[in-house]
């Protein structure tokens, strides 16, 4: 494991984000193991929220789907979001994301697309869509854009 990685780690311990990802793969039923990176998969989590094809707290990444689903560019996506716990000092990453979800909401109607942890863990890698803000759609209705702003086919 890379310095970097152990760092985060052991950082993401101290400030409980892992322990309470722990908690939360344990109550969502899912089974652990220990991941590349320093990181633990959680993998066939049970409870219908968040709706993600995965999240991550502290150290911890859970998704609903089977084993060997956190590969590629989505772990990557993943494993930028454990630094940002570690960067964040833990749980306040919590109430910092959730504020960030809420204003993307409300520039572009959606969650990710202008939540500045989405796009700085790569918007793409996570499967998320790049939307314009709700202002600038408006302009291009005029321009029959589609959806998420972009020019219609």
């Amino acid at each position: 494991m890379r310095r970097a990685h152990r760092v985060r780690q052991v950082v993401n311990y101290v400030n409980l984000s892992t322990p309470l990802g722990l908690l939360i793969a344990r109550i969502g039923r899912a089974t652990t193991r220990r991941g590349e990176r320093g990181l633990v998969y959680a993998h066939g989590y049970r409870i219908p929220f968040p709706v993600a094809g995965a999240f991550t707290v502290g150290n911890v990444i859970l998704t609903k789907h089977p084993d060997g689903y956190l590969t590629g560019p989505l772990l990557d996506h993943e494993s930028r979001h454990a630094t940002q716990y570690a960067a964040c000092v833990g749980l306040p990453m919590l109430v910092l994301y959730v504020a960030a979800s809420g204003l993307s909401l409300l520039v572009c109607g959606h969650p990710a697309s202008w939540n500045v942890f989405e796009r700085l863990a790569g918007l793409d890698d996570g499967g998320y869509p790049y939307a314009l803000p709700l202002w600038r759609r408006a302009r291009r209705r005029g321009r029959r854009a589609g959806a998420y702003g972009r020019p219609a086919d």
